[in-house]
Order: C-alpha cells, then structure tokens, then sequence
C-alpha cells in the first residue's frame, strides 16, 4: 500500500519534525511504500491573508533535512513551471494540485524531470477524462505511447488521485465509481482527507469533517486502490491550513492499520 502523509504544509520545523517523527512506524512498516508529504506553498487559499508556506527556497531546505534525517521519500505539490526543477532535485514525486490538473505545461514540465508524476483528480472533472492528463505525462515520458493502460503508468511512473467532487457549493461527495474508472488507465491513490473539505465554508478557507475520513477510507480500500493520501497534524484545530480535515497521527495509524487488515482480507 502507498501511503502518502505529513502536515499540509510547511509551518515551522519544529511542527514539520514532529509529525516527521511520529510517521515513523508506519514509513517502517513492511507492508507501506511510504512518502512524507508537506506544501511549501498553498498557491490556492481561499483568501490573500490566509498563510500560504514558507516558500520555495525555505521550503524545500526544511523537506530537504527531513529526507536526510528520515530516510523518508518526498512528495510535495508545484503550481509554476519554474518550480518544478529545484523540487525535483529533493521530491521523489511531484504533485499536480486539483485546479491545475489540466495545465498542460506543468505536466509535460513534471514529467520531463524524471520523478513520479502524481496528478489529482480536479473536483470539477469526469473521472474518465483524466485518461487525457494523464496522457500528456505518459507521452512526455514516453512518446510513441497511444491509449494508458494501467502497467505504463505504474511503470513509467504517473499517479492519479482522487480528492471528491463538486457538489453543489461548499461541498464534495466522492463517487467510488471513480477509483476503478481511474484505475484502468493508472494506479489511484484515494485522499481520504481532502475529500471531506467543506470549500469556502469557514468565511475565507476552507471548512471540512474529518469524521468522514476513515469510513470513506474503508470503502475505498473495499473497492481498490493503490494507496492513500491523508494529511496530519499532531493539533489539527492549531493548523494554519486544511485543520478540519486532518486527522492525529495516532488516528491515522490506528486507521491505516485497518485498512490494511481489510486490504489484506480482499486477497
């Protein structure tokens, strides 16, 4: 099981080498591939006073030492072009955020650089059209591919994520029909924590239920995928970002140990 975790984003590191720490069991665990997630920007908050990250330079050091101390892989999201080279040089995957999902340069430009492509799924997408995101990864890597099949993408490495739909305003709903529409054509990581995000529902950022979080979870590893995506934060209602949807790392191991039993019960 792919398991994608860390903080939101970067706030500190002292908060950054906390969670780091606690990851610990699971990043060691036999039965996880894991990746230490955190943002050195949130180019995309609701609002111009919401805290947005460190920044490029500042944040890729901080995830940097993290690599260095833990062992851990890096995954972390860009939003521009030139970004994309200096994270590359620390991150073993480069993440695509929801809105950009379709930006056409970004993904030829992440691609280009050689680490694992992860692209998620915009709230506002059908779930089989992201056959064509991913496409433009896959033939960036490797251009005499036609149609993606689920074994170029593993192998070439491009990740789909799915983080919910639009429903309505300030709401998302997940259609598990999704997971398997995604994975005929590449391996999907589910982000369980994103997926209970109330948009704009807390007057300029973003609201949310992290109660979802592990039902969701479990359907999803029901159905099948490829691995999870959920951020944490040791005081998820102190965090500058996403703290309504976030879950304790001790939740999220109790969680991910779940899901592994039921993952393992399907085989």
């Amino acid at each position: 099981m792919i398991l994608i975790a860390g903080p939101c984003v970067i706030e500190n590191k002292d908060i950054l080498f906390e969670v780091a720490e606690s990851l610990s069991p699971l990043a060691s665990h036999q039965d996880i591939e894991f990746y230490f997630k955190s943002s050195f920007d949130k180019a995309n908050r609701t609002s111009l006073e919401s805290y947005r990250g460190p920044g490029l330079e500042k944040g890729l050091e901080l995830l940097a030492e993290v690599k260095k101390h833990f062992g851990y892989k890096i995954l972390t999201d860009v939003h521009e072009c030139y970004q994309v080279k200096p994270a590359a040089e620390i991150a073993d995957v480069l993440q695509i955020p929801a809105f950009l999902c379709r930006q056409t340069d970004l993904i030829v430009e992440v691609a280009k650089s050689g680490v694992i492509v992860n692209i998620k799924k915009g709230q506002f997408m059908n779930p089989a059209d992201m056959e064509y995101s991913t496409l433009k990864a896959l033939k960036t890597k490797k251009p005499s591919l036609q149609v993606p099949v689920f074994e170029d993408s593993k192998h070439l490495g491009v990740w789909l994520t799915e983080r919910g739909s639009s429903f309505g305003y300030g709401n998302l709903v997940v259609d598990m029909r999704s997971l398997l529409i995604m994975r005929e054509f590449a391996p999907v990581i589910f982000d369980a924590t994103h997926s209970v995000q109330m948009p704009g529902a807390a007057k300029g950022k973003s609201g949310g239920n992290s109660n979802f979080v592990a039902p969701l979870s479990r359907a999803a590893v029901a159905i099948g995928v490829d691995g999870f995506f959920m951020e944490t934060h040791p005081r998820p209602s102190e965090a500058l970002s996403d703290g309504a949807n976030m879950i304790t790392p001790q939740d999220l191991q109790e969680l991910v140990e779940t899901l592994l039993k039921v993952q393992r019960s399907l085989h």
